[in-house]
């Protein structure tokens, strides 16, 4: 194993160097930094095995999680640890570790959820921040608003705020369409072969490429149980991996293996739910010249005047997401009046004659708020629970109504007299 650092500099512009077990100093390959000078970065990115990118992303992977033994233990001896991260990946030899898996309930959604090693999730940050991320970000439309720096969800609120504005300026009117659209099991549906050489036309870098092959090579779903017919259908129906959860594992030989699916929680899937669907970004914005789109992962609207060019429009877009296997959810695609209320990222929107648009939250979130804050009130300290309400509140008070303002901070002062002192 590699002894530890000789140095650790912290600077973009420089590598750390690890020592031999001959006393040799390693040096890193060639084409170890990537050009970047485009408008939101002009420096020189690091290699993904440079030391201070890797103690970088151990930062970021350990947020939140640091509680955990196995993360103590590995920050214990961080700086031996990260030298045998970057000594694997530098002689090929580094290998993802074992995932734990569960199930986790969010609005009353069963999701699968992969908890990972914290040295993958240290490998992970630096693939996505130091390459995959810097690298696609240049080929994505601007209102894609999923998770980069500076976007987020309430990145996406607000572009659709300002393109509801817009639309009511041009037309003068509040007479017009939106249609949302939504992807069926989007993250287990994604196809590797697809999604590899989607990211093969931005990145070069081949040390990360083989990273990434790693990933979603392990991320393949193993369909022993399916009769010959089904497996040859199976790229193109759709998969769930909460119902192949409750599929007795005794079944699974490792004979059949399909090739999609992508760990919800997993920082590669986060980077390939944001670039997967550039081809429809792409037909929307560029080829029809749509000036009012927005997606947010797999959530999506367009806003037109005309109900017959959305419809059109939504029968293409299923064409091309049929092409890279995403399934249009119909249940959940709509095309609603601007007038009429219908709601986007759990809020509820209406576009009034005066040009004024009406913003309510959903009432399902404040009743799960409510909830949650009476179960965690005996479980946190003053200071937790304060600052946890607080975040929620920061987030959601500008589509709340007065009265509801008032019923959370009155629940609040209630609850926080049994917090832990």
């Amino acid at each position: 194993m590699a002894s530890a650092p000789i140095s650790m500099a912290r600077s973009n512009r420089h590598f750390v160097h690890f020592a031999s077990e001959k006393g040799e100093i390693v040096q890193p390959m060639a084409n170890t930094q990537h050009d970047t000078t485009y408008y939101d970065s002009c420096c020189s990115q690091r290699a993904i095995f440079d030391g201070n990118a890797l103690y970088d992303a151990f930062l970021k992977a350990k947020e939140g999680s640091d509680w955990k033994p196995h993360v103590q233990k590995f920050e214990m001896n961080y700086l031996l640890e990260i030298a045998k991260i970057q000594d694997e990946i530098l002689n090929g030899s580094f290998e993802y570790s074992p995932c734990t898996t569960f199930i986790l309930t969010e609005r009353g959604k069963e999701r699968v959820i992969h908890g990972e090693q914290i040295r993958d999730r240290v490998v992970k940050h630096a693939l996505c921040d130091e390459i995959l991320n810097p690298a696609i970000r240049r080929h994505l439309i601007y209102d894609n608003s999923a998770s980069l720096p500076g976007k987020g969800i309430d990145f996406a609120r607000r572009r659709l705020m300002v393109h509801l504005r817009k639309y009511y300026a041009a037309q003068r009117s509040d007479k017009g369409y939106i249609l949302l659209i939504d992807y069926s099991k989007y993250y287990d549906n994604i196809r590797h072969e697809v999604l590899v050489d989607q990211i093969g036309k931005y990145v070069t870098d081949e040390t990360s490429m083989w990273l990434l092959r790693k990933v979603v090579d392990r991320s393949k779903v193993d369909v022993s149980y399916m009769s010959d017919a089904e497996y040859s259908g199976c790229m193109d129906a759709v998969f769930n991996s909460n119902e192949y959860a409750r599929l007795d594992s005794r079944s699974m030989n490792g004979q059949k293996y399909m090739a999609k699916h992508l760990n919800i929680g997993d920082q590669v899937a986060q980077t390939a739910g944001i670039v997967y669907p550039t081809p429809i970004d792409n037909y929307i914005k560029i080829v029809r010249g749509v000036k009012y789109y927005a997606r947010y992962m797999d959530d999506s609207y367009i806003i037109h005047e005309s109900k017959e060019f959305l419809a059109e429009l939504l029968e293409n877009i299923i064409r091309i997401a049929a092409g890279i296997g995403i399934t249009i959810n119909r249940r959940k695609t709509h095309i609603y009046k601007l007038s009429e209320y219908w709601r986007f990222l759990q809020v509820q929107y209406s576009l009034t004659e005066s040009g004024r648009v009406i913003r309510k939250i959903n009432p399902k979130r404040i009743t799960t708020m409510r909830r949650k804050m009476k179960k965690l009130s005996g479980r946190m300290t003053v200071t937790d629970y304060q600052n946890w309400f607080k975040s929620w509140m920061m987030g959601s008070k500008h589509y709340m109504s007065r009265l509801q303002l008032e019923g959370m901070i009155r629940l609040f002062n209630e609850e926080i007299t049994k917090c832990i002192r």
